[in-house]
């Protein structure tokens, strides 16, 4: 059950997710169609944009987005390459389809793809890898 409360701080986190994501979003769109432009060609692109966010986004998402300032905790960034990759995955689908449709060097294909990425990897930062310390028992931090 939420309370007022809980709705409010989630608000908060999201437009903080956005935020970053904005940030990742310009960087890794402007790297996706440098790319482009110099014919790298869809996928070559779509990889080096995303690497290009990757670090900064994990900074800022842990230490701003999600508040979770301490040392890093033993598993995080496992979970955190996890989600990404889960994300990123669901995001080459993206890319893969409109290519079979014959869409190729579209650049609002990756912006299709770039949504799904953010909803997904929204949903599984904040509910997988920055989950607080207390909401996790210790067997979490080793399985992962």
């Amino acid at each position: 059950m939420f309370t007022r409360s809980n709705r409010l701080f989630e608000a908060r986190r999201l437009l903080r997710f956005a935020a970053v994501g904005l940030l990742n979003t310009a960087l890794g769109y402007a790297i996706i169609l440098a790319a482009l432009a110099v014919g790298c060609g869809d996928i070559l692109s779509n990889i080096l944009g995303y690497a290009g966010g990757l670090v900064l986004g994990f900074t800022l998402n842990r230490r701003w987005t999600f508040a979770d300032a301490s040392l890093l905790r033993k598993g995080t960034m496992l979970r955190y390459a996890l989600s990404f990759a889960i994300a990123y995955g669901a995001n080459l689908a993206v890319v893969f389809t409109a290519l079979s449709f014959g869409l190729t060097n579209n650049p609002w294909v990756h912006l299709a793809g770039i949504c799904v990425y953010s909803v997904l990897f929204y949903l599984a930062s904040s509910r997988f890898v920055f989950v607080p310390a207390p909401l996790r028992t210790p067997s979490d931090d080793t399985a992962f």
